[in-house]
């Protein structure tokens, strides 16, 4: 059964603009985010505190916390890489002055895929988990919601097959460690639906869950990142709605990707899915006028044509066809 409502992360401002070659100026990106805080979205990732060596575009962590103004009702989150980047993440959170914290969510990530792991943060996946247990604790001590996010769930470049038992070891692992929500993430968009609906059958049963649970509810929720790298995004979203997964990440525009392997193109774009889930009838909260204005938005300030099929056609317009 299609759940009636669905949550969505929009991930551009992380996600998203970290794999654009020329830097978004700081501006830009408050400019952005501001936008998007506005338009329904209940969730929004904005930065990340990995080394500003290793991903240029984010080292402007801190001075977008700083100065975003979001209504109090969104939910902002960080991507946190280590022990390192939480205690950076930690100190602008302590800082912040304003209205509401700096951010109210941390995101850990890893891969599932032993290669992808180490040629994406030089790590083993023990190494990376045994790393993150002590992120997750230190996070949950502050007060902060977390998701960890684990990447070539359905499949890796390198490697191929990736067996959905290790996914759903790890899964067990990082939700024992604190993690209130689980990502599974198409990381370069390997995913073919009956694979899709199969695993979140799957992945239900093994950590105990149930379509509908949510962190608020005691349970574990279950969240879908997929990527449109194979043109096959928007069938994997519905074939995890079948599976009752009711939380999913976008990214406005289809911006994004995995800057690992060649030719991993763009998330789902945001407005894509907000358009294919109203036009089934599910509930989002998101005004879809406001989400194509974002992607228009960020459109000119890359200076080049998304891939987003909605930004290019628009919403559906129903208009009476005697009217």
């Amino acid at each position: 059964m299609i759940p009636p409502r669905v949550d969505i992360r929009e991930v551009g401002p992380r996600d998203g603009f970290q794999n654009e070659p020329e830097t978004i100026p700081t501006e830009r990106k408050v400019e952005l985010i501001e936008m998007l805080a506005r338009t329904g979205l209940a969730r929004l990732e904005v930065t990340s505190f990995v080394r500003p060596d290793v991903i240029p575009q984010l080292a402007d962590a801190e001075q977008v916390l700083t100065v975003i103004n979001v209504p109090a009702d969104v939910s902002l989150s960080v991507l946190i890489p280590n022990e390192r980047g939480l205690e950076r993440a930690l100190v602008v959170r302590e800082a912040h002055a304003g209205p509401r914290p700096a951010f109210d969510e941390v995101n850990v990530f890893l891969s599932a895929s032993e290669t992808h792991n180490r040629k994406n943060v030089n790590r083993s996946i023990e190494e990376s988990l045994a790393s993150l247990e002590h992120v997750l604790a230190r996070a949950g001590e502050e007060g902060l919601r977390c998701e960890a996010v684990i990447s070539t769930s359905f499949g890796c470049p390198y490697e191929g097959h990736v067996p959905p038992e290790r996914v759903l070891a790890i899964a067990r692992r990082l939700h024992g460690a604190g993690a209130q929500e689980i990502g599974f993430g198409d990381t370069t968009g390997m995913a073919n639906p009956a694979q899709v609906e199969a695993f979140f059958d799957q992945a239900f049963e093994s950590l105990g869950a149930s379509p509908g649970d949510s962190p608020d509810k005691g349970g574990v929720q279950l969240t879908a990142h997929f990527h449109n790298t194979r043109g096959q995004g928007l069938a994997n979203v519905l074939a995890a709605l079948q599976a009752g997964v009711a939380s999913f990440e976008s990214s406005f525009g289809e911006l994004g990707g995995c800057p690992v392997p060649p030719g991993a193109t763009g998330n789902i774009a945001s407005e894509d899915l907000v358009s294919m889930l109203h036009e089934m009838g599910v509930s989002t909260g998101i005004d879809l006028d406001a989400l194509i204005e974002c992607a228009r938005r960020v459109q000119k300030v890359l200076g080049r044509p998304l891939g987003s099929h909605t930004l290019v056609a628009g919403p559906v317009d129903w208009r009476d066809a005697n009217g």
